[in-house]
C-alpha cells in the first residue's frame, strides 16, 4: 500500500514577510494568501505595506494586515511582532526578503584597465565604505535581525519554517557590486548554520537564489534610462542565461509555497537557484 501524498497544510498559518512591500515580496505576500496563509507584511514605509495588505484582503479574502518595521532596529520589529501575535496569532513562517543594493557600493569599471590607472576613483578604490557597509548591513543583518525576533515562535511550538532570500550572485560574484555579492554568499552561510542549529525544533530553515529579475535596486545597471534598451550589462545577462530572458516574480512563488509546505518538512539547510538555467550554463 503506497502512503498518500501530504496536504501542503499551510491553510490557517502565519507568514510575517519582510519588505513585503516591495514587488518580489508583494508577490510572495499574495501566493501564500492564495494558499490561506494569514500575513503580516513588514515594509519601511507603513504605506508600502499597508497598500499590500489591503489588496490581500480584498483579493483573496485572507486576513493580512500592513506593519512599518525597519528590519535593522531590533526593537522596531519586537514592537511589530506585538502587533503580529495579537491580530493574527503565533508565527508559523518568516519570508527574509527585506534587501538590496546602492550605487555608492557600485563600481563603474567591471575591470581595471591599464588606461584605468587615472581614475581610480571609477574602480574598486572608488567604492564608498559606507555605502559598502549599508548594503551588506540590509541584506545580512536585515536578515539576521528578524531571524532572532519571529524564530522565536517556531521554536516555542517546535515547528515552522524560514526561507531567506540569497541570490545567484552568493555563487558566482557579478562585477561592479562586491558589496551586495559578499553580502548574498553570508545569507547562504547563515542559512546553512542556522538550519544545523535548528534542526531539533522541527524549524527548517532554506533559502531560494534567485536569477536576474528587473528590480528598482538594479534597473539602472541593465536598462539604458535615455532608450530604454538593455546596456551591455544587460545584454550580457540575458546571454548568460540559457532561457535568454528576466524572471518574474511570480515564478519565485512555487519553490516558497513548497519550501513551507509539509511536501518538504526533511528539507533544510538548502539554498535554491530559480535562475533560468543561469548556474548551469559556462558561457559556451
Amino acid at each position: 500500500m503506497t502512503t498518500p501524498i501530504k496536504d501542503l497544510n499551510l491553510e490557517g498559518k502565519v507568514a510575517v514577510i519582510t519588505g513585503g512591500g516591495g514587488v518580489i515580496c508583494s508577490v510572495m505576500s499574495k501566493a501564500l494568501a492564495m494558499k490561506g496563509v494569514k500575513t503580516a507584511i513588514l515594509d519601511l514605509k507603513k504605506e508600502n505595506a499597508d497598500k499590500v495588505a489591503d489588496e490581500i484582503r480584498e483579493q483573496y479574502g485572507t486576513k493580512s494586515i500592513g506593519i512599518a518595521a525597519n528590519v535593522l532596529d531590533k526593537s522596531s520589529l519586537e514592537a511589530a511582532k506585538k502587533e503580529i501575535n495579537e491580530k493574527l496569532g503565533s508565527i508559523d513562517y518568516l519570508i527574509n526578503g527585506a534587501g538590496g543594493n546602492a550605487p555608492t557600493a557600485t563600481s563603474k569599471v567591471e575591470k581595471i584597465e591599464p588606461s584605468d590607472m587615472e581614475h581610480l576613483e571609477d574602480t574598486f578604490f572608488g567604492l564608498e565604505l559606507e555605502g559598502f557597509e549599508k548594503t551588506f548591513d540590509l541584506n545580512f543583518k536585515g536578515t539576521l535581525i528578524p531571524t532572532l525576533v519571529f524564530a522565536r515562535d517556531m521554536v516555542k511550538k517546535q515547528r515552522g519554517g524560514i526561507v531567506n532570500i540569497s541570490s545567484m550572485n552568493s555563487y558566482r560574484p557579478l562585477t561592479k557590486i562586491p558589496a551586495y555579492s559578499a553580502s548574498k554568499a553570508a545569507i547562504n552561510n547563515f542559512t546553512q548554520w542556522l538550519a544545523v542549529h535548528f534542526a531539533k525544533t522541527g524549524v527548517r530553515v532554506n533559502a531560494i537564489a534567485p536569477g536576474f529579475l528587473l528590480t528598482n535596486q538594479n534597473r539602472f545597471l541593465l536598462v539604458d534610462e535615455k532608450t530604454g534598451e538593455s546596456t551591455a550589462r544587460g545584454k550580457k545577462i540575458i546571454n548568460g542565461t540559457p532561457m535568454e530572458r528576466y524572471g518574474t516574480p511570480e515564478e519565485l512563488t512555487g519553490t516558497l509555497v513548497f519550501l513551507l509546505s509539509d511536501w518538504s518538512e526533511f528539507i533544510t539547510g538548502i539554498v535554491v537557484p530559480v535562475d533560468g538555467g543561469f548556474s548551469a550554463y559556462s558561457g559556451v
